[in-house]
């Protein structure tokens, strides 16, 4: 036994020197003999071996093993052997085997691990030893673990067509252990295993095979390990939808009920309509064809057949026929009774005598003809009442509806002038015109025309009308008519509204520098009757002016009333429009607005009116609309084909001033009317712009074309635009329509230094395949203009209400007289309609036949047209050329005509 104890010593102790444990190990180790039948035959077996780790910035890491039946277990780093002394054991005994159990430990530091960075990477290994021999672990490898912060490759944003593959790349930070990618999607993890419609590729690049409406977000890639998480810039994605058109909607029916006409049909760019950006779709919404109507033909009676024998009930009969014409194409039945019957005697019938009957009848016919007569009688005395001249006593007068305040009126003293005075409820002021009136003899007496100044001023009498004070009347009178139903919708203030008191003698309303006024002529109010008349300008908004397919506003929105009141002439509205006016292009149509709210055609523009209320002298720039009801109006037109055009202005503006880097221009686009251009020049003022040079017109034609907008010729060392596409674009709709009065678009520029002042370029603004304007730029920005020097000056200076003969250029008595010699038609020609056609107004001679004094007309609408510029001198002219075609006529009397 001692020798065999010796030998397994001397066995033991080579196999230790053969390991070449750590000398500390070997002095201190110490092995128990063995149990016989034990562990004697067996090698140790690994339960735990080291695994890799990372070492996080400088925080040490563990590596551990656990072998069984061991004896020692020592750890081996890149070839060395690990000190006894940093090995932690513990020794233990299997319950279940009872062999023994050692499991030994050690700690690495960041400092062990970057001594030998860059040679190798490092490693540790364990070894155990039993009496049978020696086991090896695995390799377990240290790193020091880290993240960069900038990614290789970062997703970039995009925009892509609805349906198309969206592919976003992202290559993480470099980084060990490797990083970790995700994905967000508006701050939200895109998981591809509950959302199929993406999937993330080996290269981490996120993948959306077809992109629809709700993939259009911020993206972000996330690269993670135990160091850190890194966020990549959010890439925007944009999934846009091209516009696509709609079918074609049936066709409308024949404009013409009769005859030759148009008919239409329309598509919507909804199927599907253009988002995020999207283009709008190309081609029209609207196509029009000719169309042909058969006219509808009435039915006409043919004559009467004989009369039939007298039959035995003394009564004989005939008939005629609805077939001369026959009604066809839904025309209207012949009216009336196709068979007469009458009484009649022959010797087949025999009369009674007259008794009681025919004596009733007898006297019921005179008594008819009595009260015709009487009727007749007092028809002559109320015309020659009213062809009595000027009463000297304008008798009281009651108001004909709820708006208007009582007035009286008191005869004037014995000796005086007279004196027509109105006393509204509201203090007064006193307008003062000189003239006289015409006297009764002088109506019908001819005068000649070619002595003298014909429409030179008049005598020295002086007549006074006192009305009520504007500065005084303004916020009654609009609250006093606003709280009528009809006039719910008048402007609560008088910036765009004029008004003033008007008896027989008219007078004339105008909203200044809009190019909107009201004439009211003489005799246009029936005498011994006094109204409250306003005039006011409407936003679109507070109107509601339907439009209907492509329909456009051609002019602003007015309002004069009130409404419902008796005119005896028609009064004359002015007001600007913006057509390029051209009869085979446009369907141009006055409409006007009920107290219901209701807006309906009440005029063809161009075509013979149906009745004799409305008609509208339609010239280059403005628009005279005759009216005998006052009430709400606007021009709207259609376009007849892709020729028709409207006028917008052109304007640009930029600041007086500028003390930043950044610099703005802002170019407007309106309606071609002098109001819409008051309104954008007021908005300026208040912004503290200045007009760069001359407004300039734009002919905007019906095209379905957009407007574009952009900017050349820019230095690029002084300045840069900050505007992203190459030009800017107002759709076409937002301009045809003039549901907007005006648009605009902004160019934000930025100077690379503070001490450029200088700014030189050019603005270009067109209409796709259709007309453009450019302005050219060059300012001081330094220098600061004032917008007083630019802004429009008030051209229509002067009262807003001018009553009475102070209201009109030619003077009364002379108008009086030039009424009474051209108004009754004369052989040699020498009348009103020589007078139109020397004003250019001949076109029109049907509606001035139609009134009663169609002189009186053409004058109104000349006082309309040339007020306050006039030139009387001209005029003259005109009524002098009427009299030069018969030179007879300055002798004859009135009944040689």
């Amino acid at each position: 036994m001692a020798a065999a104890a010796a030998l397994w010593r001397v066995l033991l102790a080579g196999s230790l020197l053969a390991a070449r444990p750590p000398a500390g190990a070997q002095q201190s180790a110490t092995v128990a003999n063995p149990m016989p039948g034990a562990s004697s035959d067996l090698l140790p077996r690994f339960l735990l071996e080291p695994q890799d780790v990372y070492i996080v910035k400088n925080k040490p890491v563990s590596l551990a093993c656990r072998a069984t039946p061991a004896t020692q277990i020592y750890f081996k780093c890149n070839g060395e052997w690990v000190h006894q002394g940093e090995h932690v054991t513990q020794r233990s005994t299997d319950q279940g085997t009872g062999l023994p159990l050692l499991d030994v430990r050690i700690d690495i530091s960041r400092q062990q691990v970057e001594q030998i960075f860059g040679l190798e990477e490092y490693w540790c290994q364990c070894v155990a030893w039993s009496s049978s021999g020696t086991t090896k672990s695995q390799k377990a490898y240290v790193r020091i673990a880290y993240l960069r912060k900038n990614f290789e490759e970062e997703p970039m944003g995009r925009e892509v067509s609805i349906e198309q593959e969206i592919v976003l790349a992202c290559r993480p930070p470099e980084g060990i252990p490797p990083a970790e990618v995700e994905w967000l999607r508006n701050e939200e993890p895109v998981d591809p295993a509950l959302d199929a419609s993406v999937y993330v590729t080996p290269e981490h690049s996120l993948v959306v095979p077809r992109a629809r409406l709700a993939d259009t977000a911020n993206y972000t890639c996330v690269a993670k390990n135990m160091v850190a998480r890194r966020r990549s810039s959010s890439a925007p994605v944009t999934v846009y939808v091209n516009g696509g058109w709609s079918t074609w909607a049936g066709w409308s029916a024949c404009s013409a009920g009769c005859g030759r006409g148009w008919q239409k049909r329309s598509r919507s760019c909804t199927n599907p309509a253009p988002l995020n950006g999207g283009t709008f779709c190309e081609g029209q919404n609207v196509q029009k064809n000719a169309c042909t109507t058969l006219c509808p033909v009435d039915g006409g009676w043919s004559g009467w057949s004989r009369w039939s024998l007298c039959a035995l009930d003394c009564t004989h009969w005939r008939s005629r026929e609805c077939s001369e014409p026959a009604p066809r194409n839904g025309g209207q039945e012949c009216q009336g009774a196709e068979l007469e019957t009458r009484n009649c005697t022959t010797e087949l019938c025999s009369h009674p005598a007259s008794g009681p009957e025919d004596v009733a009848l007898y006297v019921g016919l005179v008594a008819v003809a009595v009260c015709l007569v009487l009727l007749l009688l007092v028809v002559v005395l109320v015309c020659c009442r009213k062809k009595g001249g000027l009463d000297p006593d304008v008798a009281d007068s009651s108001i004909l509806t709820a708006g208007f305040q009582p007035v009286s009126s008191k005869p004037a003293k014995a000796g005086t002038s007279h004196l027509l005075t109105i006393q509204p409820d509201l203090s007064t002021t006193t307008m003062t015109y000189q003239g006289s009136l015409c006297s009764r003899q002088d109506r019908h007496s001819k005068f000649q025309l070619s002595n003298g100044h014909l429409l030179s001023p008049l005598g020295t009498g002086r007549h006074t009308l006192h009305h009520s004070s504007p500065a005084a009347e303004g916020v009654d009178f609009v609250s006093r008519f606003a709280a009528q139903s009809c006039f719910r919708s008048l402007p609560r203030g008088a910036a765009n509204m004029a008004y003033g008191t008007f008896n027989f003698l008219g007078g004339r309303l105008l909203i200044p520098n809009t190019g909107i006024s009201l004439l009211i002529p003489p005799d246009a109010i029936p005498r011994g009757k006094i109204y409250e008349v306003y005039l006011t300008l409407h936003k679109q908004e507070d109107a509601r002016l339907p439009l209907a397919g492509c329909q456009t506003l051609l002019s602003p929105i007015v309002s004069c009333g009130p409404p419902g009141v008796l005119l005896t002439r028609p009064a004359i509205l002015a007001l600007g429009h913006c057509v390029e006016a051209n009869a085979a292009d446009w369907s141009i149509r006055l409409k006007k607005q009920s107290c219901e709210g209701t807006w309906e055609d009440v005029l063809q523009v161009g075509e013979q009116p149906a009745s004799g209320l409305y008609f509208c002298q339609l010239e280059g720039q403005a628009a005279y609309v005759f009216t005998e009801q006052l009430g709400r109006f606007a021009l709207v037109g259609e376009s007849l084909s892709m020729a028709a055009a409207k006028r917008l202005k052109l304007l640009l503006f930029a600041p007086a001033s500028c003390s930043s880097l950044e610099y703005s221009v802002r170019v407007y686009c309106l309606r071609d009317t002098p109001d819409v251009l008051q309104e954008v020049m007021q908005l300026e003022k208040q912004l503290g712009g200045q007009l760069i040079g001359a407004p300039r017109v734009l002919h905007f034609k019906d095209s379905y074309h957009n407007l574009r907008l952009s900017i050349h010729d820019m230095p690029s060392s002084l300045w840069k635009s900050k505007l992203l596409a190459s030009y800017q674009e107002i759709p076409f709709y937002h301009l045809w329509s003039g549901l907007q009065p005006f648009l605009h678009c902004t160019f934000t520029l930025e100077r690379l230094s503070p001490s450029t002042c200088q700014l030189a370029c050019k603005v270009w603004v067109w209409q796709v395949e259709g007309d453009g304007q450019s302005f050219s730029i060059n300012l001081n920005i330094a220098k600061d203009t004032s917008f007083s020097d630019w802004l429009v000056p008030d051209s229509e200076a002067g009262c807003p209400a001018l009553v009475g003969p102070s209201a009109f250029k030619i003077p009364f008595l002379i108008r009086q007289k030039i009424i009474s010699s051209l108004d009754t038609p004369c052989a040699r020609g020498a009348d009103w309609r020589t007078l139109a056609q020397k004003l250019h107004l001949d076109s029109h001679l049907s509606f001035f036949a139609s009134k009663a004094s169609p002189t009186a007309m053409i004058l109104n609408l000349w006082e309309a047209r040339h007020f306050p510029s006039g030139n009387l001198a001209q005029l003259a002219a005109a009524v002098a050329e009427v009299g030069k075609q018969d030179s007879a006529l300055f002798a004859v009397s009135e009944a040689e005509c």
